[in-house]
């Protein structure tokens, strides 16, 4: 999926043989890719295959973990110190690089050395929520590309306004946003909701406001958003949005047996089994079923989901059904009531949902 998304945008025609490229993943912590806390280092093989194949050979994977991990053990534990014997990339540590001052909007930062010395920078980030900022994507990513006392300084300075001038200080070329797997509240993982989607593009702000949509956010909500794009970092505003989707959700093959999505937890485990109360999933794609998860936990967060009149249904089961259900997606057209889309975005399932409510 990342190289074919990469081949697509056309960025091997600005790559040379001695352009210095920096992966930027996020590893905020030791916790694997399938928690919901970190980039997948498949999705890490992908870019760097890539690369390789455009002939680019000086590649690093750069990132400083939170201030209570250290950044190696969370290359190891990921996956990445086997990632970079592999392929032969270099692992760099950003608390272990010196710090720039730069300074922009009223507000002095200090910058790791190297990840402002680079010809090309890549932003990996995880698609995931947070518990001050609600989402993490591109933007906050940038964060891991701080020393750890300036991380602390962040959050006493309430995180949105100096993530948004760090990513004035720190542009990216592209962002791969991993959104295959990621948590549905908090950056350190523990509620793993898969979505299996990537996206890509230029424009970190207009790609994360986008993003939010995905989590049932509108792009308002998420002051960091707000405030890059009044510091011209990029764009907030959808209407501006050009999209190209590669790929839809799979069909179940005849005669065989349903597969469930691995995100969906046991019955009475976890704070997802109350939202899996909620939804009646047969044969669902992840995207689908990932997407109404999302929604259901906005409007738990609004106080609104003991009002829902009763399951909402979802997947490819629901073909051809015709009654008195609400559904999610494309499968579910046939109920009487249903929000379309293949998938649909969390933020359009909320919509409907509340609709639902009566709220």
């Amino acid at each position: 999926m990342a190289k074919a998304l990469l081949g697509s945008s056309g960025v091997q025609r600005e790559l040379r043989p001695d352009t210095r490229v920096l992966l930027k993943p996020n590893l905020v912590t030791s916790n694997p890719a399938a928690t919901g806390a970190t980039t997948t280092a498949e999705l890490v093989a992908g870019v760097i295959e890539f690369l390789k194949e455009c002939g680019v050979s000086r590649i690093t994977i750069g990132e400083g973990s939170w201030t209570g991990c250290p950044t190696e053990k969370a290359f190891r534990a990921c996956g990445f110190q086997s990632l970079s014997r592999r392929y032969g990339v270099p692992l760099l540590d950003f608390k272990r690089d010196s710090a720039r001052r730069l300074s922009a909007h009223g507000l002095e930062i200090r910058v790791c050395e190297q990840a402002l010395d680079t010809d090309f920078f890549i932003n990996l980030p995880v698609l995931k929520g947070h518990c001050q900022t609600g989402m993490t994507c591109a933007l906050k990513n940038l964060k891991g590309c701080i020393p750890d006392e300036e991380k602390r300084r962040f959050h006493a300075l309430g995180l949105h306004r100096p993530i948004a001038v760090l990513a004035s200080l720190l542009p990216t070329h592209l962002t791969l946003v991993d959104a295959l797997c990621g948590d549905l509240t908090f950056e350190e993982g523990g509620t793993p909701v898969r979505l299996d989607r990537m996206l890509l593009g230029r424009d970190p702000v207009l790609l994360d406001s986008y993003a939010a949509g995905l989590m049932g956010f509108r792009p308002e909500q998420i002051e960091h958003l707000r405030l890059a794009a009044c510091l011209g970092v990029g764009q907030s505003d959808l209407a501006n949005l050009r999209l190209t989707e590669m790929g839809q959700p799979q069909e179940q093959q005849q005669g065989q047996p349903a597969e469930q999505p691995q995100g969906r937890p046991a019955v009475g485990r976890g704070p997802l089994a109350r939202l899996a109360g909620h939804a009646e999933a047969r044969a669902a794609c992840s995207a689908c079923y990932g997407s109404l998860l999302h929604a259901l936990q906005r409007l738990s967060d609004q106080g609104l989901l003991a009002k829902l009149p009763g399951p909402v249904c979802v997947g490819q089961g629901f073909k051809g059904t015709a009654g008195e259900g609400a559904g999610v997606g494309a499968c579910t057209r046939g109920l009487k009531r249903s929000v379309p889309g293949c998938p649909p975005t969390a933020g359009a399932i909320l919509k409907f949902l509340r609709t639902l409510t009566d709220a």
